[in-house]
């Protein structure tokens, strides 16, 4: 249940206040990267490979050169002579910023053309000759584990193959002994495609080098501005670029999801090319330089398996995964989960052994591996288990609601300790899959099923109840290069008693201005309308590791509470003093502090913030601000119950997503309007790659899907129309007991469909379709089953 205990007018939790942001962003008045126009400024074109694997012959500029406009023409061996031709990735690998003497996968970054206006930028770009000599890329990520296959990264010293990587989770004797002795094993190979965030903005900065007092200030595109800033000063350091010297402003940003945590080549150069001219250099991509070349999401080749008695009680689940990370590992995980939280694929249901192995691999693809809107490769484990789940519902002859209520960890057993080491906070799995089956009208669905069924009629209905891990991270386990994972708020009451907090995170549509004040709000009973919320400056934001991976609320607005709750603590001191009674004689209400039992004796918080200026009991520190930096204890768990209805057309294999029911238990729900609208879009994105979306390439490394006219991104004319609602298990360890929203519905949806497809096939032999399920691909299916 939503609950709100302060007025409307205060404005704190529960409340589904208007998003104050919407007032800039519906008038057309957001500040974007590419809105910032700085004197004498040059802009950057980028000379793309149109190969997967090739050495670099020769670069010819110069008919680029002598295009009007254009001054320079930047290339590896330019970057080379200030050795900024390389650079880390947030896994501690190493990356090209421009080439050598070889290209590594199609659409990599060969040069960069620099000119007064971006027409000419790219004219010159196009005049750019560059002699490649072809090789054949490696594609497939299992042919790159063979022994003949071409050493991909003969720049690492001692590399003689292409494996990255090994991680094991879980205990592998425990579970293997339990499959040998199990009733029943269900085996199922799946793919998790390859896709891209395509978020509305693309990639772009305005690199702005002060030459006179060694002061570089970068306008960029990203989710984490002080990571990035750090990361400039490791790759820049050594030409005196220190990190004080550095400062990261991230305006407006127009969505994330996870692509715009990385390090791009276009930043070093731009920043490399303004450092050298002392003009700011501008560079922003184009949409196919966006979806070709930035980083990727998913593409986990996984092999589920589960054990079971005969009756259905699940036992143990056993995946082998192979990552194909392209080029480098550029993925955006914490430092020692290199396959994020995957360990989460136990999934809701109360079992004791599990083993989890997976291997990454380098082929000619772009680099990447970032959390697409899910915490950390959580997408996978769940599409993973809650496939595997309903293959072992039709092998045993159980219906999935009731095999999954029958394993589903009971809400009195929490906090529990999953077989891979996590302890979830808390939840009610029962209580949620119950309310999306009575929402969906879950017993009729099936009786209609059967009748359809008898008269030739394709209906399906999936399930999914996963479970998500958010709020990275703890700072025992959780760091980005060696920084560990808090995140921070800045709380600052003027005299007048209105506010200004500033946060580490960086918001890209999430809402931050209105849900931090109104934590802000609730804690201290200044009305969420006078606290000013500022994120994406590092000379005047508090340190942080930014807004991914549904962090900012578990971690950022921990902090404000935690924070507010500092300065209360300090309000309260001074209304003693001011009231002439001890701290003991006092009680809160949102707004003001009172003497137990004489309400007439009161001071409100704008007169107490007015005091800690103007008369505060002597021997206190005036003013009334305070920072934060929190380290949360756990992770917190999220949970949903999703249940989809699909009709398909036998004919065409056309697939109509008829209902769909979303569920989800976030804990605390500080504005249900801006949850509903995160469910809403996280579900929009989850259909994405369980119908439309998926990166393709030929054998050659060319891609074939590099434009959104093949690449198809979902609109509203392909999303249905989604019902939603909530279950509340607040987080014991949260401050304010929420747990993160964000991206359970893009976590939960994909499997929920899968499994709908599935179980329209179901009777006639399919237990298993790799996503996106296309039309095609189910009529290919019912032609190869003779349904048709």
């Amino acid at each position: 249940m939503i609950k709100c205990d302060t007025p409307k007018e205060i404005g704190g939790m529960g409340h589904s206040m208007k998003r104050k942001e919407d007032d800039r962003f519906i008038q057309g008045k957001g500040n974007y990267v590419d809105d910032i126009k700085l004197p004498g400024m040059l802009y950057m074109d980028i000379v793309r490979s149109p190969y997967a694997y090739a050495k670099i012959k020769k670069i010819n500029t110069d008919a680029a050169m002598a295009i009007d406009g254009v001054v320079a023409v930047v290339d590896g061996k330019a970057l080379e002579q200030y050795n900024l031709h390389w650079m880390p990735t947030l896994m501690s690998d190493t990356q090209m910023v421009l080439p050598t003497d070889t290209v590594m996968y199609q659409a990599q970054e060969v040069c960069a053309v620099i000119a007064t206006s971006r027409y000419a930028a790219r004219d010159g770009k196009e005049a750019v000759i560059v002699e490649y000599e072809p090789m054949k890329p490696l594609m497939d990520p299992y042919k790159a584990l063979n022994d003949d296959a071409p050493l991909l990264r003969p720049d690492k010293e001692g590399k003689t193959d292409n494996h990255i990587w090994n991680w094991k989770a879980g205990d592998k004797e425990k579970t293997d002994k339990v499959f040998e002795e199990a009733d029943v094993t269900v085996k199922e190979q799946m793919h998790i495609p390859r896709i891209h965030v395509a978020s509305i903005e693309t990639c772009g900065c305005v690199a702005d080098y002060d030459k006179v007092n060694n002061h570089l200030t970068m306008y960029m595109t990203t989710q984490a501005p002080h990571a990035i800033r750090t990361v400039i000063a490791l790759v820049a350091g050594h030409v005196g670029l220190t990190e004080e010297k550095i400062r990261v402003i991230s305006p407006d940003i127009g969505g994330g999801f996870g692509g715009k945590v990385p390090v791009y080549p276009g930043y070093v150069i731009a920043i490399a090319v303004s450092f050298l001219v002392g003009k700011p250099v501008k560079w922003i991509e184009d949409r196919s330089e966006n979806l070709q070349a930035d980083s990727f999401a998913r593409d986990y080749h996984i092999t589920a398996e589960m054990a079971a008695t005969k009756e259905g009680k699940i036992l143990a689940t056993r995946f082998k995964i192979l990552a194909d990370h392209g080029y480098t590992d550029a993925s955006a995980n914490p430092s020692k989960f290199p396959t994020g939280l995957y360990s989460i694929g136990t999934g809701s249901y109360d079992y004791g052994a599990s083993y989890m192995e997976a291997d990454a691999v380098y082929t000619n693809k772009p680099p990447g591996g970032v959390a697409y809107r899910c915490s950390f490769r959580v997408t996978e484990a769940v599409h993973a288990i809650e496939r595997i789940t309903d293959r072992l519902a039709l092998e045993i002859g159980k219906d999935p609601a009731q095999l999954r209520m029958e394993n589903f960890i009971k809400k009195e057993d929490f906090p529990w300790k999953s077989p891979t080491g996590w302890e979830y906070d808390s939840g009610d799995y029962h209580a949620g899959l119950q309310k999306a089956m009575d929402a969906v009208g879950y017993d009729e669905l099936r009786k209609e099923q059967a009748e359809k069924r008898a008269k030739g009629e394709l209906m399906g209905i999936g399930i999914s109840t996963f479970t998500e891990i958010v709020g990275a991270g703890p700072s025992k386990d959780f760091d980005i290069l060696g920084i560990k994972m808090f995140d921070s708020a800045e709380i600052r009451v003027h005299p007048t008693g209105k506010a200004i907090a500033r946060f580490g995170t960086k918001s890209q549509g999430q809402g931050h201005e209105t849900t931090y004040a109104q934590i802000i709000a609730q804690e201290l009973g200044i009305p969420m309308e006078h606290i000013q919320v500022e994120e994406g400056d590092t000379d005047t934001a508090p340190y942080g590791l930014g807004t991914y991976a549904s962090r900012s609320t578990p971690t950022a607005g921990a902090a404000a509470a935690v924070a507010a709750r500092k300065l209360r603590d300090k309000a309260k001191k001074i209304a003693a003093y001011l009231l002439e009674v001890s701290e003991e004689d006092l009680e809160w209400e949102p707004g003001k502090f009172f003497v137990k039992g004489a309400p007439e004796k009161s001071k409100t918080i704008q007169e107490l913030v007015f005091a800690a200026y103007t008369n505060h009991p002597q021997g206190m520190e005036a003013g009334f601000e305070t920072t934060h930096y929190y380290d949360p204890p756990n992770l917190t768990f999220p949970s949903g119950a999703y249940i989809c209805v699909v009709d398909i057309d036998k004919e065409t294999g056309q697939i109509d997503v008829r209902r769909f029911v979303a569920i989800d238990d976030c804990g605390n729900i500080i504005n249900p309007m801006i949850v509903q609208g995160q469910v809403h879009g996280g579900l929009t994105q989850g259909i994405a790659p369980a119908m439309y979306e998926s990166l393709i390439y030929d054998d050659d490394g060319n891609i074939l899907n590099g434009t959104f006219m093949d690449y198809l991104v979902p609109t509203a004319v392909e999303s249905p129309s989604w019902e939603t609602g909530h279950t509340v298990t607040p987080s014991p360890h949260h401050p304010i007991g929420a747990k993160g929203v964000g991206e359970s519905p893009t976590v939960g949806a994909p499997p929920a469909i899968a499994n709908a497809i599935v179980d329209a096939m179901s009777h006639l032999g399919v237990t298993h379709m790799e996503i996106p399920i296309t039309p095609f691909k189910v009529w290919k299916t019912l032609k190869e089953k003779g349904a048709i």
